[in-house]
């Protein structure tokens, strides 16, 4: 089971190691949309009052209705999927799970805190896939075990590939992130759907108020927004395209991804990382491999800077 706790971001380390101000860096080692969902203006109430259950309503139909939730299906929002992955493995007694070894560590950590233990047969009590696969953009088949999670964080650039229609069936449950596709991790809103008793489980254990009255209000509008939906995920698959040509003439190879990161054999991947670091644009390598190299999408004017770093990375 893997269970280093290594993940994108940390720039302040980038920033000590390399130089410069955390302004000054472009942070690619995320799959974070860099053109978020834009926040309009927010009530007072969503501020200062507790959230009540009519902000919940609104929000949790908003997210019915964008995913196609199945009527058997129960809802959940929470102040984001991380909070819900180290919840998830006291839904059922602790026995043997099934997770890949190179995909999202979270879960694995989770599980072994919980007192799991991982196994390679088919003979096991949890599975565990992400769909897509972060970081190789692979999807993968409908876990069977009794306790089945599919961490969707990924799939909403992708809806066509979507597992939502198998929510209801029991002991089943997908997580869906907002943060990634909508651009605003940093609003911490995430969103379990699938068996209501379970569901219900995961409600009682994260207790009253779990999301935050402004959470509760982007969330609905931007759940609501299906021509942002729509216009994002064609600008980001041209954008993805696009970051794959510029790797290319830099001698990486196309691995895999998705239209919110890409995956590329970079040869010695901690050296590219260095080199585009000494430029102030920071990436992410994994530690299960010497070669895989990982990009986000880069923002609108980080582009230039980019292609300038890449034009010099040494062959």
């Amino acid at each position: 089971m893997n269970t280093k706790r290594d993940h994108g971001g940390g720039i302040d380390a980038a920033v000590a190691a390399f130089g410069g101000t955390r302004a000054g860096w472009i942070d690619l080692s995320t799959g974070i949309n860099p053109v978020p969902y834009t926040v309009g203006r927010i009530s007072s109430d969503a501020w200062q009052a507790l959230p009540d259950q009519a902000a919940m309503e609104r929000l949790l139909s908003a997210a019915r209705r964008f995913w196609s939730v199945p009527d058997g299906a129960a809802i959940l929002a929470a102040p984001g999927c991380s909070a819900l992955i180290a919840q998830i493995p006291y839904l059922a007694p602790k026995g043997h799970v099934s997770i890949a070894t190179r995909t999202y560590n979270e879960h694995a950590a989770a599980f072994r805190s919980a007192g799991w233990q991982d196994t390679e047969d088919g003979n096991v009590d949890a599975q565990v896939i992400v769909h897509p696969n972060n970081p190789d953009g692979a999807f993968g088949e409908t876990p069977t075990a009794r306790l089945a999670v599919i961490d969707e964080s990924f799939c909403d650039v992708t809806p066509g590939q979507s597992l939502i229609a198998e929510a209801a069936g029991k002991g089943r449950i997908i997580l869906k992130s907002f943060g990634k596709f909508w651009g605003l991790a940093g609003l911490r809103l995430g969103f379990a759907i699938g068996d209501p008793s379970l569901i219900a489980t995961l409600k009682e254990r994260l207790g009253p108020w779990a999301v935050s009255g402004p959470a509760l209000e982007i969330g609905a509008a931007a759940l609501d927004d299906e021509t942002w939906a729509h216009t994002t995920r064609t600008r980001l698959n041209a954008d993805a395209a696009r970051l794959d040509e510029l790797t290319g003439k830099a001698g990486f190879q196309l691995i895999g991804g998705t239209s919110l990161f890409r995956l590329y054999d970079a040869q010695i991947a901690a050296d590219a990382q260095a080199h585009l670091a000494r430029h102030h644009i920071w990436s992410r390598i994994f530690p299960y491999s010497d070669t895989w190299l990982r990009l986000g999408i880069p923002g609108p004017k980080e582009w230039e800077r980019l292609s300038a770093a890449l034009a010099t990375l040494p062959r």
